[in-house]
């Protein structure tokens, strides 16, 4: 008889605290953490909805799960990081000005056939299931999101990238009219991102088109963003238009910005303190609690192989 071993990070769906009962619960503690943060709730804004009849619910795939509640979906609207549209938490308002449709995804560089696609058809074209993940920011806070989307390997099989290319470049959208942030000087505009393509290829690596069974809001990262649960946060590009196989490393935008504090491989690890604060835990966005950070954000198991010939690279900032 063939048994299989539970993974470290991994519980069963029906071990997960429901939304509605969670929400329930954390109303008054959840109304008293955000005025300590001076956090507002605003009311989401008309969401795009061209997914919801042939998308959500999606498929929950119990694979993928955590340990932790899921954190309540006003907090996840509600606490941002978007520098597109400033550099507030409190960026869901100033988020609504994104325009989310019609929206074309390139997919360009080194592969057999670039070409320009309707974020429709493409997401039409992927398995979508929904999947728990930790998220860890580089501030070292932390939350517990339920995702909708697909494999981001399913994209790289979709895209047939070259045997030379080596790495997935990511690019957002660059229109300052709409994106106030990007009329900043300070950032070099549009953001970018990159992967090795054995981590994009890795089961974890998944771009997100909703959450909470719903699309993605505006300040998530309407209508695709890539959702990589083992890096920090600021690694997980948001509203992506572009994704190119290319033979070069990518230089990721904060990567440009300030390379000592945000590198390329961005891997969580608590023993390797950013220049101004420890990581060695993270608060718990819900309950301001401080929980120990796990190495690879608790999924080592999965993903610590992806750089076992890299012992020289900066894997962790």
């Amino acid at each position: 008889m063939l048994t299989r071993s539970r993974r470290v990070w991994e519980v069963s769906e029906g071990k997960v605290t429901p939304e509605a009962i969670y929400l329930r619960r954390r109303n008054i503690l959840g109304a008293a953490i955000g005025g300590s943060l001076g956090l507002s709730f605003p009311a989401v804004a008309d969401e795009a909805t061209r997914f919801s009849d042939a998308v959500y619910p999606a498929r929950k795939n119990p694979a993928y799960g955590v340990d932790r509640p899921v954190t309540a979906e006003k907090l996840v609207t509600s606490y941002n990081n978007f520098y597109e549209f400033g550099t507030s938490k409190d960026i869901a308002d100033a988020a609504q000005m994104l325009k989310t449709s019609p929206w074309t995804v390139k997919i360009a560089g080194l592969v057999e056939q670039p070409r320009d696609i309707d974020i429709e058809e493409l997401v039409k074209a992927m398995p979508v299931e929904e999947r728990i993940y930790r998220h860890r920011c580089v501030e070292a806070w932390s939350i517990i999101v339920p995702w909708t989307g697909f494999p981001l390997k399913a994209l790289v099989d979709y895209a047939r990238p070259l045997g030379s290319a080596r790495y997935l470049k990511m690019l957002t959208f660059n229109d300052p009219s709409m994106a106030p942030g990007q009329q900043s000087f300070l950032y070099s505009w549009p953001y970018v991102e990159g992967l090795t393509l054995a981590e994009a290829g890795n089961e974890l690596a998944f771009m997100s088109i909703g959450v909470y069974g719903k699309p993605l809001p505006n300040q998530n990262g309407a209508p695709l963003r890539l959702t990589i649960p083992w890096k920090y946060g600021f690694k997980s590009i948001k509203s992506v238009v572009c994704f190119e196989f290319t033979d070069e490393r990518p230089k990721s935008f904060w990567e440009a910005l300030q390379a000592s504090e945000y590198g390329f491989w961005a891997n969580v690890n608590p023993k390797v303190p950013h220049p101004r604060w420890s990581q060695a835990t993270e608060e718990e966005i819900g309950t301001g609690q401080r929980i120990p950070t796990l190495l690879f954000n608790g999924y080592a198991e999965q993903v610590a192989g992806l750089y076992t010939d890299l012992e020289n690279e900066p894997l962790y900032r």
